[in-house]
């Protein structure tokens, strides 16, 4: 976990582990989906802006997703409506649903692509990998964050999150008395963030000392699931499949793995043990096979360039 990877000199400009990757994650995508829409005989530009335009809909789509999720953490009676609010817009905490994201998003694309009188099943399938990337970095954000970790488990590569950390505070691990003080708005017990705790040397090393129980990386099982269902998509492109197939085969690969995955993770359960995430994966893959039938058997009135491997 790394949420302040560097302060940025003269203006002592924190920059967070998480944002850095998810502007990786859109630079890569981009440049990703302006190669392959050369490849395809479009104008790759054209897919830079969809790339644009999928970060800032998926953003403000997982956002609201969390939110919803988490409503009473984002209305709190203890905080003012304006603490409330701010709770709500800072994304340094991280706190982003991917599907929520990706719900989002998809009508936002393919508004986009209408207006732009793009090949639909080409550019969709131009954009399946790409997102795939973008995810493959936005989820090693997620692990230097320390959100979206997985369950306890006592595995060798099991991780230990630090002071405060999602992990540790969700694990209600008690606090030793010498970091608590007294919040003066609430009147309770609550512990010293580390940011208070600067200058008490003795103090921040005994904070620093506390950890989470070990848990599951599930954020970097996630980003490599991400990326290999990437190369696997990238792969299937250079046979020339018919138009809409890869992604077809990326929801069908997501959909399964994302459920597998959720299995790792701590999530509230919304239908008897299954969590929001695994409800959605379970119409997911189940779209992708349909969808994969389907064009299989369209005519290929958007025929498919090859892909050099």
């Amino acid at each position: 976990m790394l949420q302040e990877v560097f302060r940025l000199p003269w203006i002592d400009l924190p920059i967070y582990g998480f944002g850095l990757m998810l502007v990786i994650g859109f630079l890569a995508a981009a440049q990703l989906g302006r190669r392959l829409a050369h490849r395809f005989g479009l104008n790759g530009e054209l897919f830079v802006n969809a790339a644009l335009l999928a970060l800032l809909a998926g953003v403000a789509g997982a956002r609201l997703s969390h939110i919803l999720e988490n409503l009473d953490d984002f209305t709190d009676p203890n905080r003012s409506v304006g603490r409330n609010v701010w709770h709500m817009l800072d994304l340094r905490s991280g706190g982003l649903t991917f599907f929520g994201g990706f719900l989002l998003a998809i009508p936002v694309l393919l508004i986009y692509l209408r207006r732009k009188r793009l090949p639909l099943r080409k550019s969709m399938d131009i954009i399946a990998p790409c997102v795939m990337v973008g995810l493959g970095f936005g989820r090693i954000g997620c692990f230097l964050n320390g959100c979206c970790h997985g369950a306890e488990c006592d595995l060798p590569w099991a991780v230990r999150f630090p002071y405060l950390s999602i992990a540790y505070v969700d694990q209600k691990i008690p606090t030793p008395d010498d970091l608590l003080t007294i919040d003066p708005q609430t009147g309770q017990r609550r512990p010293l963030t580390l940011q208070e705790l600067r200058g008490q040397p003795p103090l921040l090393e005994l904070a620093r000392a506390q950890r989470s129980r070990p848990v599951h990386p599930a954020q970097l099982y996630s980003s490599f699931n991400a990326f290999f269902i990437a190369a696997i998509a990238l792969a299937y492109l250079t046979l020339s499949p018919p138009p809409g197939c890869a992604s077809a085969l990326v929801l069908m690969l997501y959909g399964t793995s994302r459920f597998l995955l959720e299995t790792v993770r701590v999530e509230p359960p919304v239908l008897g043990p299954l969590s929001i995430s695994m409800v959605i994966s379970l119409f997911l893959a189940p779209l992708g096979l349909a969808m994969w039938l389907v064009f299989g058997r369209m005519a290929p009135s958007e025929a498919a360039r090859p892909l050099q491997a």
